[in-house]
């Protein structure tokens, strides 16, 4: 890896400072990068790089499709693979013509499975949890990151990446989020998830300064997303919820729940920071899919 680890660095670069990629994509994106060149092998070069054959590039995603890795991880791997060959074509070193040639996995269409409107609400409660063995400002905690959430349809990362100057303090006050890509959007926030913020706040016994974290670990850091995954996997034994119910799946309910009561698709594109309107338009789908599953329920000839 020699020869090609400065351009693999100055690629890096140029997705963080340029595409402004998230640091787990690029993460991401590297490890990709350092498995091909590992099953290259003899130090390959820029020219070794772009030299690479179709068939080459088959025979390694068939490797990884053999070591268990699913059809989505090898869709991005080849991404990732592809945006270093651009990046290598770019700087004048030959042309990525069998990145471009070899297509990826098919992805099954699955829909995302939301939450009804009263499972959704519950997550967001302490009430769910009580007589947990938990201290109660931990209980708190989880219940306000579940309503931001289901109630303004923050991903997990969003949520816990807010400091503690972030947290709203009044009715009407929009939330400033800091999404993929770098793309900032404003969040209107609801009384009831001011509420949760607030309640956790007066709990927690830990003080920060306005740069801190706003969600805090049971030891004053930063919190974990595995700390509210392991939550919400406790509130699926608590509440009877389906294997699908995960911190993810209350962005799901918050979409499919607004265009359900008449929502503007273009709107809740902008509520969820979608950077294309086709990423919000498979909620239309599911719509669609439970009105469907009602009617075959209830209509007497169904």
């Amino acid at each position: 890896m020699t020869t090609l680890q400065p351009f693999i660095a100055q690629w890096l670069t140029s997705l963080s400072h340029e595409r402004l990629y998230s640091q787990k994509t690029i993460e991401a994106y590297q490890r990709d990068v350092v498995q091909f060149l590992a099953f290259i092998g003899n130090d390959p070069s820029p020219a070794t790089m772009m030299a690479v054959k179709p068939a080459d590039l088959r025979l390694f995603l068939s490797e990884r499709r053999a070591a268990g890795v699913e059809s989505r991880s090898l869709l991005r791997q080849l991404a990732g693979l592809r945006s270093f060959a651009r990046y290598l074509e770019r700087e004048g070193h030959g042309h990525a013509s069998a990145f471009k040639a070899v297509k990826g996995p098919r992805l099954k269409k699955t829909l995302p499975r939301p939450l009804t409107a009263q499972d959704a609400r519950a997550t967001a409660s302490t009430s769910s949890r009580a007589g947990e063995a938990r201290e109660p400002w931990v209980i708190a905690r989880d219940a306000a990151v579940f309503s931001l959430l289901y109630g303004a349809g923050l991903r997990i990362s969003e949520a816990l990446s807010l400091k503690r100057k972030d947290a709203p303090r009044r009715a009407g006050e929009t939330l400033v989020v800091l999404g993929k890509g770098g793309k900032v959007r404003q969040v209107p926030v609801l009384p009831q998830i001011i509420a949760a913020i607030d309640s956790y706040l007066a709990q927690v016994p830990y003080r920060v300064g306005p740069e801190g974290p706003l969600f805090l670990g049971a030891k004053g850091g930063a919190l974990s997303p595995r700390i509210i995954q392991l939550a919400m996997e406790g509130l699926r034994g608590a509440l009877g919820l389906p294997e699908s119910a995960t911190p993810h799946a209350l962005r799901h309910s918050f979409a499919t729940h607004l265009l359900a009561r008449g929502g503007d698709l273009r709107s809740i594109q902008e509520l969820l920071g979608h950077a294309s309107l086709t990423s919000t338009q498979i909620y239309t789908e599911v719509d669609t899919a439970r009105l469907m599953a009602t009617y075959k329920a209830a209509h007497p000839r169904a």
